[in-house]
């Protein structure tokens, strides 16, 4: 049976479950909308400013809302929100499933597999855009999962917009699938590579939904 996904990150603001690693960009523009929604009765000018100050506290809600998911079975499940951009063999015969993170999606990443993470090594890059190729030497997050299927390598990678990447877990830790690994501040893109032999089940531009979509097929 599908079950759910139910560890609570840290942050939460006006009754929205949010993301962890949230708060530094959340909390000053929060401050300055309740700031500028407090003085714009007495001023014009704070009135002018209350609009975009609200619009854009409200924007950082959505950004890094993190709801609850029923976790689907299977395998091997989407680890990001987003769409499917590339499906690649790679040299060494595993299969690579890019899948691109727009600002509009949630940010959380989750684990494919259950198991447990056997590395997590951050790689310093470059900025550019996610759907660019040169993203391929973007900063990063390489993890590496011990699961029933072997090694499962997935990589965090940043883009033009998402200038850091905010790991939850360190080596060594058990985890289940679905849980809650890491977040990418206003998206980018999330690789996995499937083992020889597993097939894909997913195809490019098919929406992904972590947690839910399965990526394999039986």
């Amino acid at each position: 049976m599908p079950h759910s996904q139910t560890s609570a990150p840290r942050d939460s603001l006006l009754g929205v479950r949010l993301a962890r690693g949230a708060s530094p960009w959340l909390l000053p523009t929060v401050a300055t909308a309740a700031l500028s929604l407090t003085r714009a009765r007495k001023s014009g000018r704070w009135a002018a400013a209350a609009v975009p100050a609200t619009a854009l506290a409200a924007g950082m809600l959505w950004f890094f809302r993190d709801p609850e998911r029923e976790i689907a079975q299977g395998r091997v499940i989407s680890p990001a929100d987003g769409v499917v951009q590339s499906i690649m063999p790679w040299k060494d015969g595993r299969t690579r499933v890019a899948i691109f993170m727009s600002p509009l999606n949630v940010h959380v990443n989750r684990a494919p597999l259950a198991g447990t993470v056997t590395s997590v090594e951050h790689i310093p890059g470059g900025f550019v855009p996610a759907f660019n190729k040169e993203s391929e030497n973007n900063e990063r997050v390489v993890w590496h999962f011990d699961t029933e299927l072997g090694d499962i390598e997935m990589v965090q990678i940043a883009g033009a917009v998402a200038r850091r990447i905010v790991p939850y877990l360190p080596a060594g830790t058990k985890v289940e699938q679905g849980e809650r690994i890491g977040l990418i501040r206003f998206g980018s893109r999330v690789d996995i590579y499937l083992p020889e032999g597993v097939e894909v089940a997913v195809e490019v531009g098919q929406a992904t939904t972590a947690g839910v979509t399965r990526i394999d097929r039986d």
